[in-house]
C-alpha cells in the first residue's frame, strides 16, 4: 500500500498557518533559538504524512478572527506547537521585564 503525501509546500503553509493562528511565529522562534531549521522541517514532514490537510484547512477557516488558543486536537504537531507557544510567551514576558 502506498501513501500520497501531498506537496511539501502545502504542508509548509499548513504548519505555518496553524502556528500563526495560535500566536506562534516560527521564523521568530528560529531566530530566538527555540526551533531549529531541522526540527521545523521535521514538523512539516510530519504534517505531510498525517493525511489531515482537508480537516486542517477547515479548522483554519473556522477560527474566528484567525485566532485560536491551541492547535486542533488532531494535529500531529500539536504538542510541539503548544510548547513553542509557551516558550514564546515566556520570552515575550522576559523581554517586557527588561
Amino acid at each position: 500500500m502506498s501513501q500520497t503525501f501531498g506537496s511539501y509546500e502545502t504542508h509548509f503553509w499548513l504548519t505555518r498557518s496553524v502556528a500563526r493562528v495560535i500566536g506562534v511565529n516560527l521564523t521568530d522562534a528560529m531566530a530566538e533559538g527555540q526551533l531549529t531549521p531541522i526540527r521545523y522541517a521535521v514538523m512539516v514532514m510530519a504534517c505531510q504524512g498525517a493525511s489531515c490537510n482537508g480537516r486542517c484547512a477547515d479548522w483554519l477557516a473556522a477560527q474566528p478572527g484567525g485566532v485560536a488558543d491551541a492547535p486542533p486536537p488532531f494535529c500531529v504537531n500539536a504538542r510541539e506547537l503548544s510548547a513553542l507557544k509557551a516558550a514564546c510567551g515566556r520570552s515575550e514576558r522576559g523581554a517586557s521585564d527588561r
